[in-house]
Formats: C-alpha cells, structure tokens, sequence
C-alpha cells in the first residue's frame, strides 16, 4: 500500500486509520452472527421465518433511527465522540441479552438488537467518512474499500462463532418436534438454547469496552472536524441536490437489503435444500451455514480484488459490471432447485464485496464537511436490510409457488435489487 492512501500534508495517519479499520471488523461480527439467529429464534420461540425476521427488523432499524442523531452529534463534537458513544451503545445493547434472557421472552432481544445497533449506526456513521479524511480525496474510494476489507473479516468470525458456539450447540430438537413440547418441556428447552444463544453476545460487549478505552486514550486526528454548526434543514437540500448522493442513498437501500437477504436466507435456501436429500434438519443448517461461511471468505478474497482493481478501473463501471454478474447469479439462484442453485447463492457474494463502499464513496464525493450528513443519508439507507427481509420471509412462509420451492421465488427480490444497481453504475460510470 503507498503511504499517500492513509496520509495528508505529510502526515501521516497509519495508527489511527489502524484503530478505526478494526471497528469495521466489530460491526461486521455484530451483521453476521445475527444473521443466523432470525432461523435460531424462529427455533427457541417456536416462531413464523416472519416473526424470526423480527430481528433484522429491530437491527436495521436501529441503523436508520440514529443515523441522523449520530450525524448531528458528530457535527457538533468530532468524529472521535462519534466513534466513542457508538461503542458504548453497542456494548450496552450486547450485554442488554442477559436480562433479555431472564425474561424468557422473544422481545426483550428485540429490544438489545435495536441499541446495540444505534451504536452501530454511530459507528458506522462516524467512522466511514472520518476514513475518507485520512488522505487525499482522489484515493478516499480506494481508502474506504481497504478499511471496508477488514469488515468481512468480523463477519466471518461472526459466523464462526454462530455456528460453533450457537448453532451446534442448541438442543438439537427439530421445528416439529419442539412444536409437539408441552409448555414446562418448552419452556425447559428454551431457557437452555437462550444461555447457548447470549454467551457470545456478552463476550463481545466486554471487547467493546476495551476497543472504548483504546481509542479514547489515543490521540485521534481532527482535520475533518472543522465545523460545528449544525444547519440541518439547509444542509439536507444541499446534500440531496446533488445527483450522485441523492441517487447513492437510493442505490445502498436496495444493496443493503439484496445482502442481508443473500445471507440470512441461504439458512433456509439450504436447510430446504438438504433435507429433501435426507438431511436431519439441525445438520442442514449447520452445513448450510458452512456455505455461508465459504461465501463470506469469498466476499473478503474479492474486497481485496476489487481494491486493486480500482486502480485501473472507473468505480461507477466496476459497480455495474459486478451487479450485472450478480444478477446473471441470481437467476441461477431462482430457477436451479439443486446444489447448482446453493452454487450460485455463494457465487453471489463475489460481487457484493465492492458495492457498499463503492456507493458510499461515490455519492460522498466531493462533499467536504457535509459529509457528516450525507453518510448520516447513506447509514440511513441501511433501513433496506430491515424492511426488504421481512419480504423475503413473508415468501418463503409460502412454502410452495408456482410448483417451486417459495424460498427459490423469494430470491427474486435480491435481484430486482441489483437491477437498481446496475442502473445507478450505469450512470455513474464516468463521474465514479
């Protein structure tokens, strides 16, 4: 990597660009070993996939919530309290799951989900843009997409742990049998897969506290931090005047909810998959898991490809040419009710891995201190991967359409999400 990336002026901003990339790594674990709960809930509360994906609603919907507040409180003070008070929030929300759990309650978790992610909407609000100020503005894209590599790499170990210490280790009675559970059984059982389920939601709140104190005893720079008035109204018809934002926050909606339903839902695309093979159902999801596992790795291998390849290529095209090889996938995804399909579904995150910081570079283009309030626009965008799910299961509860299995038609919203785009590549494939 050339010093000049992560310096400005001649100095140089190695540590804390270091610092700042490792909570990229945090809030990835947080994304991806929830994921895999709306199915273990949907489990322990013997629940709908609808009501399991209660979850992702509560968690997206912490993102969209504080974006705004966060980009205010930014404003005012600096990138650094940002960062600080979205890691106490977070913190917070984690160890929130051990009264949630005394309550023996679904909703309760609901609640932990939505604060631990209005710390993640403070982190990821503060921390996107403050990379952009750590260098020269003609590498901030290539900047974000490296700082945005580390992301996967808690995602996987998100994954990691809800497979080894979640998945595997819930009692392994299948939906119909715990259906068929008197209450006191139910009740019994549900109270043991709940302290399987928080253990690793408490260790990370403790990891949190000490990323905190880090960060708050390090010298941070402030050469982003040059205003502090907040002028909210004039700053928003500002920001949304400018075509390659107001289009961008439209663009990471539909990305956001085309991931989290890519992998939330190869759960179920997987366990359906397996089964009809002969599979017990707590192996199929374990395996399935295990695909997206290999997706994520995937997902990481390309972030790193597609950094390097920005060197040579505008960001606008590389973003349309992946979104059209991610709907040519998707299609694969759809039609194939075979390991081709399970295939394809993996093959998916390949392209995913540029697109988030990509938008999130190109519509911040330009913007200076405003910046504070377009990423607050773009965290908001987030709200996709809360209101596209819920969608998605609401199909899949289907079981059966059109002669197909529900969960492979469900996997047309995905795609009509990267059609979008493919459009917003499309037309920003010069400027990017």
């Amino acid at each position: 990597m050339k010093q000049s990336i992560i310096s400005k002026d001649g100095v140089s901003y190695l540590f804390p660009f270091v610092l700042i990339t490792f909570c990229f790594a945090l809030w990835g674990f947080a994304n991806d070993i929830t994921n895999p709960m709306v199915k273990a809930f949907s489990k322990i509360f013997r629940m709908s996939v609808t009501d399991g994906a209660l979850v992702q609603v509560a968690f997206y919907g912490g993102y969209f919530a504080m974006a705004f507040p966060a980009a205010m409180f930014i404003r005012k003070y600096t990138y650094k309290a940002g960062v600080l008070l979205g890691l106490g929030l977070y913190a917070l929300g984690a160890l929130a799951f051990f009264p949630a759990k005394l309550t023996g309650d679904y909703h309760p978790f609901l609640l932990a989900y939505f604060v631990m992610t209005c710390g993640l909407s403070f982190l990821e609000t503060s921390c996107n843009p403050y990379i952009l100020s750590m260098g020269p503005e003609e590498t901030a894209t290539r900047r974000l997409n490296l700082a945005q590599a580390f992301n996967p790499i808690g995602s996987l170990m998100g994954m990691y742990v809800a497979m080894n210490f979640i998945q595997n280790k819930l009692h392994p009675m299948d939906t119909v049998e715990r259906a068929q559970l008197s209450q006191a059984e139910f009740e019994a059982v549900r109270d043991s897969d709940l302290s399987v389920l928080i253990a690793p939601y408490l260790v990370i709140g403790l990891v949190i506290i000490a990323m905190l104190i880090v960060i708050r005893m390090s010298k941070m720079p402030r050469n982003a931090d040059q205003s502090h008035s907040i002028d909210f109204i004039p700053t928003l018809k500002r920001i949304f005047s400018r075509r390659r934002y107001k289009y961008g926050v439209i663009a990471q909606f539909f990305y956001v909810g085309a991931q989290i339903m890519c992998w939330t839902f190869i759960i179920q695309y997987g366990t359906r998959l397996f089964m009809a093979q002969g599979m017990e159902e707590q192996a199929a999801e374990v395996l399935s898991q295990k695909y997206n596992i290999v997706a994520m790795i995937i997902f990481c291998v390309s972030r790193f490809v597609c950094t390097f390849m920005l060197r040579f290529v505008k960001p606008g095209m590389l973003l349309m040419v992946l979104s059209v090889a991610a709907i040519v996938l998707t299609a694969g995804v759809i039609s194939l009710e075979n390991i081709g399909g399970m295939y394809c579904l993996v093959g998916v995150s390949a392209c995913m891995s540029l697109m988030f910081p990509t938008i999130y570079g190109i519509a911040l283009k330009g913007m200076g201190d405003d910046a504070k309030f377009g990423a607050a626009g773009l965290i908001m965008a987030i709200l996709g991967g809360s209101v596209l799910p819920p969608l998605q299961a609401s199909i899949i509860d289907c079981k059966t359409l059109f002669g197909m299995p529900a969960v492979n038609i469900s996997f047309i919203l995905p795609l009509i999400c990267f059609v979008v785009i493919v459009v917003y590549g499309y037309k920003m494939r010069r400027e990017g």
